[in-house]
């Protein structure tokens, strides 16, 4: 069945094939796992929200419908639902770790450049974390999952057209933090000399 392609794993999944769905699971775990770790910053967490992910589909694979878009979208809907109610739930902030996001040492770099690119890295990172959860989970699927817009569209709940609008807002948004924190930066530069 690792051979098989997604289309007939998925069917016999739909078909109550548990080895099927195991399959599904094998080849979609570690990236749900990821995007559910980049949103909530803490492995324990992650790991028991990835397993609610896949035990709410399972459950109700037998409803799966194919709308065009991978199996992964339906997988990425459900992991947000997931994701959003333990945070209302829980009351906690998503964070974005430092350390997954981007690789901080780029060792074909000279040491002064690498301080500079860890500097830039540090400061987006924190103007990201500052932006509401869903804006966040719009930067993870597009830049560390790599999803199309309309992918994005499908695991958000919204149209192609308010994720593109979503997208530009934020850009814009992350722009202006960026701005504001480099400002701060000036003024207590100023401040202390």
């Amino acid at each position: 069945m690792q051979d098989w392609p997604d289309d007939e794993v998925l069917a016999r999944a739909i078909a109550g094939d548990r080895e099927a769905f195991g399959e599904l699971y094998r080849r979609y775990v570690q990236r749900i796992y990821t995007y559910i770790y980049y949103r909530v910053a803490n492995h324990h967490d992650a790991e028991d929200l990835t397993a609610r992910v896949f035990y709410r589909a399972l459950r109700n694979i037998h409803r799966y419908e194919d709308r065009g878009l991978p199996f992964s979208a339906y997988l990425y809907r459900i992991a947000h639902n997931v994701v959003a109610n333990w945070h209302r739930d829980s009351q906690r902030r998503a964070a974005i770790p430092l350390d997954l996001v981007w690789n901080l040492r780029d060792t074909s770099l000279p040491p002064e450049h690498q301080v500079l690119r860890e500097e830039t890295n540090q400061r987006l990172l924190e103007a990201l974390r500052r932006l509401p959860a869903e804006r966040q989970t719009l930067l993870i699927l597009k830049f560390v999952e790599g999803l199309s817009n309309a992918e994005i569209a499908q695991i958000m709940g919204r149209s192609e057209g308010a994720i593109k609008s979503l997208y530009h807002r934020t850009l814009v948004a992350l722009r202006r933090l960026l701005q504001e924190m480099e400002d701060e930066e000036h003024a207590d530069s100023r401040s202390a000399s």
